[in-house]
């Protein structure tokens, strides 16, 4: 792993609890050898079981952190999460368009992994219409990803988000009644990818924000894109084999249980191999 940090600004929410939004963006890029900035999008009262409120910040100051931070820094990847309101689609949406050649990392947070509504059908319509042309990589989950299209089956799903304007779409399966999670790449109209993985026996508070950040943290350091979702999937599902149970609700993966033993993230030094 190379010594320089590449920089990834995240769009996310504050979790009191620690276990998802940008403290889980932080924790997987601090994995990953990257520096994490932030900007929050939301503050959020939650616990590991559900969030309780949902606080969106000012749009102007989103806006306005974002450029601070972009004069600063040579960031090489955008990560966006929680949005929480509309309007903070469209202070987004204004950043992101003035920086095509930097790839954005979209987890459509709609709802919370306790069940609680984060998005209503006018923030909805403001990703599809503002977010998802400049969507480098989407990682809606199977739930997501029939929201945001109104279809049921998962192919109809991804090929809908790719006409949408989305470059890579992954939908992911964790939340089918399947023996065992299959996850979907979508590009140039088909599914490229299918992967399997053991289904895990508890649930799980940020593993949408860690396999998102994952993917940025890796396209920072130069993998390409499908490099990229399949290293983070194989790290994602590593940390929620190695999650612990902080609190009474969900568990929480361990992001640095590749610190603890002797797995490895792949040699992003080498990355042009990969391209």
């Amino acid at each position: 792993m190379s010594r320089n940090r590449p920089v990834v600004l995240c769009f996310s929410g504050h979790d009191p609890s620690g276990g998802a939004g940008f403290q889980a963006d932080i924790e997987t890029l601090v994995s990953h050898h990257c520096h994490a900035a932030s900007v929050i999008t939301a503050l959020t009262e939650q616990d590991t079981s559900n969030v309780k409120k949902l606080i969106p910040q000012s749009p102007s100051d989103i806006v306005s952190q974002a450029h601070t931070v972009l004069n600063d820094l040579p960031v090489k990847a955008f990560k966006i999460g929680l949005i929480g309101h509309h309007e903070t689609v469209v202070a987004l949406h204004s950043v992101i368009k003035n920086y095509p050649e930097i790839p954005v990392i979209l987890d459509p947070v709609l709802a919370a992994g306790g069940g609680a509504a984060l998005s209503n059908q006018l923030l909805i319509t403001a990703i599809i219409d503002l977010l998802l042309p400049y969507t480098t990589v989407l990682t809606p989950n199977s739930q997501e990803a029939r929201k945001l299209t109104g279809l049921t089956d998962l192919q109809e799903c991804g090929l809908s988000l790719l006409d949408k304007g989305c470059n890579t779409v992954l939908i992911t399966g964790t939340h089918e009644s399947t023996p065992a999670v299959s996850n979907q790449v979508f590009q140039q109209q088909r599914c490229v990818q299918t992967s399997s993985w053991p289904r895990l026996p508890a649930s799980y508070h940020g593993s949408g924000c860690t396999l998102a950040a994952s993917i940025a943290g890796l396209m920072a350091h130069g993998l390409n894109v499908l490099a990229a979702i399949d290293e983070a999937q194989k790290y994602t599902w590593q940390t929620l084999n190695a999650a612990y149970q902080p609190g009474r609700g969900q568990h929480v993966p361990d992001r640095f249980c590749y610190f603890n033993d002797s797995r490895r993230l792949p040699d992003t030094t080498r990355a042009d191999e990969n391209r």
